[in-house]
């Protein structure tokens, strides 16, 4: 057996270190480090916007965002309110601050005060099976006890109920089933009400029954009227026509494609259309006297229900009724939700004991590291100093040093393959080489095939180097695993 001489090792590892190097700068070049610095929490207003005015319109151009609406509370008043970007991109039409857009899971939110609303006012009981207050429905033949599911499981995703199809969208003016159609086929129990969290839409729409039933008022029409229009929301609603001005803006999925405006046969889990100001509206109501609840009714929903939140517990602490709910680095408590649809990302973030908050509407589906971003340097300006959402930060520079290794690892198999030493390998080793290739081969292929991935989501940018960082792994190793013996391509000196 020859040996490789000490000028040659030492040539190898400086091979290896610029790989590594290369590796490392292009996973970070794709992990979207765009911004150049952290803003002074002892700022001004006026500084932080144009901060945000320099920052903004960067993340929007790398993540490929046409639009997005933001508003600003401090001291429990709407301070700031800016669009950028557009409505349609194809049009060019421009996003103004007045214009309405798809709101998503927000509206969770409002559903829960308007059930709220009705537990103020002794109509509805919380821990009373919700079948009390329906008198012309049922749900579905279960295995499960359905007098278990009570107002307060249901506000918590405690329900058992299912996650429900998010895809059964419709166009407007398109004929859709009615609200006790769908739950007739959906609401159909998957685990033992209170046993765990479970997030569902399908529980919000029973909500929304309850709502209908219990106030003998269309869903809609009891929204607006004890919660809209108190609150001062004048820009939200849930039907509307195509003489609407300014019209809605369209919604671009993780490829960019353009998808146009849709509506949902339910309105409660994420029906609302509203502008980023009147979702500010409703983060002041929180914080001070309003015309809707009482202080006790709204500790209520801000209070942990649930802690055992699945993947969500890694960026919140618990979900209350309506909110997520998560205790600051300073040790204050700050309520938040999120909203996902086709071509649509919205968040809100409330810090009730400060009067802050601040909400960011999209109409782009890659905006989640966008978001995080934009909270992040949001949180530390108000001196927070961090919320739960800069973890998909955190976790964009890891999946960043992923790529790196990963890509690095396949240069080194590049380099024994073709230019290295003699090696002759097991059996067994050949094969555990070929099955992790041919399965992370798999991976990708299954990936390819699904119309949405939640790590396509969160990481828009980087799950494209990702996937592309696999492929390449897996072809040398696969490589690796096929071939007997590698040897040498040149002698090397002894």
């Amino acid at each position: 057996m020859e040996y490789i001489t000490r000028s040659n090792g030492h040539r190898m590892w400086w091979v290896i270190i610029f790989f590594l190097l290369l590796g490392v700068l292009i996973a970070l070049l794709s992990g979207s480090m765009q911004i150049k610095r952290h803003f002074n929490p002892e700022a001004t207003l006026d500084q932080f916007k144009a901060h945000m005015d320099e920052m903004i319109p960067n993340l929007m151009d790398r993540y490929e965002i046409p639009g997005c609406s933001i508003t600003l509370v401090a001291d429990a008043e709407v301070a700031w309110n800016k669009a950028y970007g557009y409505a349609d991109k194809e049009s060019q039409r421009v996003l103004t601050t007045d214009t309405p857009m798809s709101v998503q899971s927000i509206t969770k939110s409002l559903t829960a005060w308007a059930v709220m609303k009705l537990v103020e006012n002794d109509a509805v009981d919380l821990d009373t099976p919700v079948l009390q207050y329906l008198d012309d429905w049922q749900f579905p033949s279960t295995d499960y006890q359905v007098d278990k599911v009570t107002v307060r499981n249901l506000l918590s995703h405690g329900s058992g109920m299912p996650l429900g199809d998010f895809t059964d969208t419709y166009a407007p003016g398109e004929q859709m089933p009615t609200l006790k159609e769908k739950l007739s086929k959906e609401a159909v129990l998957t685990h033992e009400p209170g046993m765990k969290f479970s997030y569902s839409n399908v529980g919000y729409h029973v909500l929304e029954l309850l709502i209908e039933q219990v106030s003998g008022k269309q869903f809609s029409e009891y929204m607006l009227s004890e919660v809209f229009v108190p609150m001062g929301m004048e820009a939200s609603f849930f039907e509307f026509d195509d003489v609407l001005q300014p019209y809605l803006p369209t919604g671009y999925d993780l490829d960019g494609n353009p998808v146009p405006v849709y509506l949902y046969p339910e309105k409660s889990s994420g029906g609302l259309f509203s502008t980023a100001e009147d979702i500010a509206r409703f983060a002041v109501a929180g914080m001070k006297e309003n015309k809707v609840l009482g202080d006790e009714y709204i500790r209520m929903m801000y209070a942990p229900e649930r802690h055992d939140i699945g993947m969500y517990g890694m960026v919140f602490d618990a979900y209350g009724f309506g909110h997520y709910i998560e205790t600051l680095p300073n040790g204050l408590l700050s309520v938040s939700h999120g909203g996902q649809g086709n071509g649509v990302m919205t968040h809100f973030q409330i810090v009730p004991a400060t009067g802050d908050a601040i909400v960011v509407l999209t109409n782009s589906q890659r905006s989640w590291p966008f978001i995080a971003f934009v909270l992040s340097e949001w949180a530390r300006w108000r001196d927070f100093p961090s919320v739960g959402m800069g973890n998909i930060i955190r976790a964009h520079y890891a999946m960043s040093l992923l790529i790196a290794l990963m890509f690095t690892a396949s240069l080194l198999m590049v380099v024994r393959l073709v230019f290295t030493w003699k090696v002759r390998k097991p059996l067994g080793v050949r094969l555990f080489k070929c099955s992790t290739a041919m399965m992370l081969m798999g991976i990708l292929a299954w990936s390819a095939s699904q119309p949405y991935l939640f790590v396509a989501s969160v990481f828009p940018v980087l799950s494209s180097w990702l996937g592309l960082v696999v492929l390449i792994f897996s072809a040398p190793l696969l490589a690796s695993g096929l071939l007997p013996e590698i040897r040498r391509r040149r002698k090397l000196q002894t």
